[in-house]
């Protein structure tokens, strides 16, 4: 088998400093180059500044934190990791399951695009959160203070234009709503560059799927148990000619409703080798590479790498201070 790391960023400065020191972790790591291979080597910084000023401001510091910390022009920064106008990127595999008790996830893609990082931030310009890095600054999935949970889910590149990429609203949702329909809200008012579900739960035990595309968007509010994959329903139209896999795996996720699954049994079945949810076609960009979960009612995230050991910790205590030891999360592909 082949390891793979995870590095626990714990971050309470404000958004510069914490750029500044992603931007020095970052420094010579090869994640660098891939990303430099799949974006632009410009883009229009103002538009994307407007459009981060509009719906994130604190987003603008923490890009010159980062232009700092990589010692890099704040242009090519925000071209390389900003998450504005960036082209069109294989296809990613994402499951979510959303109960009144729990939210829980599969990450489905390749190492090669994957960054390496887990942040914990509160940085007093909006609200704390806990999520897995996507292009440095964005957020593949995580958690805020309010007990808001939120994930992406790729679906498909019809109507494809210059927009925000979708872990950049993500992150955008965490740090600003404190319930699903305040960040199906704002999803409703983000220029959207792709067709992406955005998965939903909150501490009141409601959810929902956001069908967002770039021309419109939709959302779905949640049964007993919510399935989110990688199609849509009610912009069908826009989906991919295949959704085969897809569609099997929303109806095992489904399935599992009349089981009555606690958090701790969800998150075992999501990451188990055997389950069906669990993939390991890493060639083919459709491997399993973390589990990501949240219970609403103990305030408690439970993540693992692939094959790896569990991080668990309780979220409050973090925002209340109490930093976890651990620093590092290691995963395993065979």
């Amino acid at each position: 088998m082949t390891d793979y790391t995870v590095h626990i960023m714990q971050l309470r400065g404000d958004n510069y400093d914490n750029g500044l020191k992603l931007g020095r972790s970052l420094q010579n790591q090869s994640i660098l180059q891939a990303f430099g291979a799949a974006t632009k080597p410009e883009i229009d910084a103002e538009q994307m500044k407007a459009i981060y000023n509009e719906f994130a401001p604190q987003l603008v510091a923490e890009l010159e934190g980062l232009a700092e910390g990589l010692r890099l022009s704040f242009k090519k920064t925000a071209a390389l990791l900003g998450g504005y106008d960036v082209p069109k990127i294989d296809a990613m595999g994402c499951s979510a399951m959303i109960a009144p008790a729990y939210y829980i996830r599969n990450y489905d893609f390749t190492p090669a695009f994957y960054d390496g990082y887990f942040t914990m931030a509160q940085s007093g310009q909006g609200l704390a959160t806990a999520g897995y890095n996507l292009q440095a600054i964005g957020r593949h999935d995580g958690i805020n203070e309010k007990g808001l949970a939120a994930g992406l889910h790729f679906v498909s590149f019809e109507g494809y234009r210059t927009g925000l990429s979708s872990w950049i609203s993500v992150r955008m949702i965490l740090e600003s709503c404190a319930t699903v329909e305040e960040a199906a809200y704002m999803l409703r008012h983000i220029p959207h560059a792709a067709c992406y579900n955005f998965s939903l739960g909150d501490a009141r035990g409601n959810s929902a799927v956001v069908e967002a595309s770039p021309d419109e968007v939709v959302t779905r509010a949640g049964d007993e148990v919510l399935a989110c994959v990688n199609h849509y329903e009610a912009l069908a139209g826009k989906n991919r000619p295949s959704i085969e896999h897809s569609l099997r795996r929303k109806s095992y996720i489904e399935s599992l409703g009349a089981q009555r699954l606690t958090h701790v049994e969800a998150f075992g079945l999501f990451k188990d080798r055997q389950s069906p949810l669990f993939y390991t076609d890493y060639d083919n960009l459709f491997g399993t590479l973390h589990t990501f979960s949240y219970s609403f009612q103990e305030e408690r995230v439970m993540t693992s790498l692939a094959q790896g050991e569990v991080l668990d910790f309780s979220f409050r205590e973090w925002v209340e201070g109490k930093d976890i030891p651990e620093v590092m999360m290691t995963g395993f592909i065979d």
